[in-house]
């Protein structure tokens, strides 16, 4: 059993975001509840890497001490996992926003899909989503684009080491003449999935969007030895 001193102490915490929460929500609620375990007035509870709200999976989550150790979790390598949707886009890249514009899917083949992966793997220059928490002029990137207002957003690199197709669904849309692809992708620090779905999308040819992410894996953390927020306030001792 974990005591207040450990957590003061620092502690490495493996949490399993929810859908539709900020990585921001998952944080507060954690220091929430370890304040209130162990009547704690303040400590430190800081997270490795943002998950956006419509993305699911392992938020590597630092307390105490180890919160000095955020950068060099952040710098690790990332695995994820989720599905593209051919054939429309979005402003977001995402589901955050409607669609936009469709495309034709009839000319796109299973043996053009696994062949154009390959174009984005190695280190690649990439978009940041406008809809992005980046920091432009002291703004938000997506404060810019809620407001309807042009901003120039710069390339960054990045690298992707893996990039595979798990599964193609040519029959899961068929309202818009979508397909759906599964993917797996190892990447660097700073990828952007929904840019990559976007990108991957165009060199095919189409468009797309990303319809859902989940991250498996930072570094050496991998989701299945992480607990859902719920499950590790459950775990705190009881105030008494």
């Amino acid at each position: 059993m974990k005591t207040g001193d450990d957590f003061k102490n620092g502690q490495v915490l493996l949490i399993d975001k929810p859908l539709t929460w900020t990585s921001f929500q998952a944080v507060n609620k954690l220091r929430w509840a370890i304040r209130q375990a162990f009547s704690i007035k303040k400590i430190k509870v800081g997270h490795a890497g943002t998950l956006d709200p419509l993305a699911t999976g392992l938020l590597v989550i630092c307390t105490g001490k180890m919160t000095k150790q955020i950068n060099t979790f952040q710098g690790q390598e990332k695995e994820y996992t989720g599905t593209f949707v051919l054939g429309s886009t979005t402003p977001s890249y995402d589901l955050e926003t409607e669609i936009d514009a469709t495309f034709p899917t009839e000319h796109i083949t299973e043996d053009f899909i696994h062949k154009t992966t390959k174009q984005f793997i190695g280190k690649i220059e990439q978009f940041p989503p406008v809809f992005s928490a980046i920091k432009k002029d002291g703004k938000r990137l997506y404060e810019f684009a809620r407001a309807g207002e042009n901003v120039e957003i710069k390339s960054r690199p990045v690298e992707i080491k893996l990039f595979e197709i798990t599964e193609i669904n040519t029959s899961a849309l068929p309202s818009t003449n979508g397909v759906e692809l599964k993917f797996r992708v190892v990447c660097s620090k700073g990828t952007y999935i929904r840019s990559l779905a976007h990108n991957f999308g165009k060199a095919l040819n189409s468009g797309a969007h990303l319809s859902e992410l989940r991250r498996t894996r930072i570094g050496d953390f991998r989701v299945e030895d992480a607990m859902t927020p719920d499950d590790f306030i459950t775990a705190l001792p009881l105030k008494q």
